[in-house]
């Protein structure tokens, strides 16, 4: 049984949520995300609170049962509150700027990077940090993946674009002889 499938979600009172056959809509503003469950799971919708059940009874069904479950509350806790990743560059001469809806990166190339923003994502460069908004969790995390693989950190120096979460393991140099 899955443990996560069977956990309630509470929807606040500022996301309208709509079930129609196997597909669940949640709106927040002009804001709004589908779910289509293609009836591999029960819904039940009362009083603001959303319920999965067990569709069938094949392993698949038990999979998708708690995977829908993750996703729907990701899609309400990405409207009501998004969802933010973190990058610092670090480098001699390695930095970010903003302009417009393009994300400009200099990361020790012969010419800058330029990184277009998508529609509903909002990046913000504060010294050596890069922050990511979203309230797609999928989004947000393949845009840092994205940024990040132009320039990963190396394991002598550190230079790079990393997570500001992430621990870079440093490899000792050459030895001097003597």
């Amino acid at each position: 049984m899955s443990r996560i499938g069977k956990q309630p979600i509470d929807i606040p009172s500022d996301v309208n949520v709509s079930v129609d056959g196997s597909v669940i809509t949640f709106k927040k503003g002009n804001l709004q995300k589908e779910l289509d469950t293609m009836g591999r799971v029960g819904i039940d919708f009362k009083d603001n609170i959303l319920t999965l059940a067990l569709g069938g009874e094949e392993k698949e069904d038990k999979a998708f049962w708690g995977t829908y479950r993750a996703l729907a509350g990701n899609i309400v806790t990405g409207l009501t509150k998004g969802f933010e990743k973190k990058l610092e560059i670090n480098g001699v001469g390695y930095r970010a700027a903003v302009k417009g809806k393009v994300l400009e990166l200099q990361l020790g190339f012969s010419h800058p990077i330029n990184y277009e923003i998508p529609e509903g994502i909002a990046i913000s460069v504060e010294k050596n940090e890069v922050s990511i908004k979203g309230a797609d969790k999928q989004q947000v995390g393949q845009i840092a993946a994205e940024i990040r693989d132009f320039r990963p950190p190396e394991p002598y120096k550190g230079k790079g674009v990393k997570y500001s979460d992430e621990r870079i393991i440093r490899k000792a140099g050459k030895a001097s002889k003597k």
